[in-house]
């Protein structure tokens, strides 16, 4: 009976070795603003989003990844920032059915144009989730 339960105990410390020596790993959110107009052309003629309106865009971009032991963090948040910058400044302030890829800018399709344009240089994408008002979301992870 003694001996059962040194047993269980050296398992135990062998068990938290491993999980002790596994590397850390992290979810990095930044977030980003815009204001743009667009309408939603595929809808009927008397849906109200069928004309012309603008909304005040929240992007929320998730990075997955390990944590590097000697820094502390993913990867910088500037990276995400150098990624995003020439997004948002063709986005602010415009109208999104001139941007190719958005002629039909519904938010789940301005999450898959986002993550088509991020994706090459941000390694660990991992969700996208865009806001068109503080109670409207759409969240993507990148299955097309």
């Amino acid at each position: 009976m003694i001996r059962e339960k040194w047993l269980i105990f050296d398992t135990w410390i062998e068990v938290r070795v491993v999980l002790n020596s596994l590397p850390m790993r992290a979810r990095l959110t930044k977030d980003f603003r815009f204001e743009a107009a667009h309408t939603l052309p595929s809808l009927p003629e008397d849906h109200k989003c069928r004309r012309m309106h603008g909304h005040s865009f929240k992007i929320e971009i998730s990075i997955d990844g390990e944590v590097d032991e000697t820094i502390g963090w993913v990867y910088d948040h500037k990276r995400i920032s150098s990624a995003m910058n020439p997004l948002i400044e063709l986005l602010d302030h415009g109208y999104l059915n001139d941007v190719p890829g958005l002629e039909s800018p519904t938010i789940e399709r301005m999450a898959a144009w986002f993550w088509r344009k991020l994706e090459p240089d941000l390694p660990g994408l991992a969700e996208i989730v865009i806001y068109e008002t503080p109670t409207a979301r759409c969240s993507f992870k990148g299955e097309f």
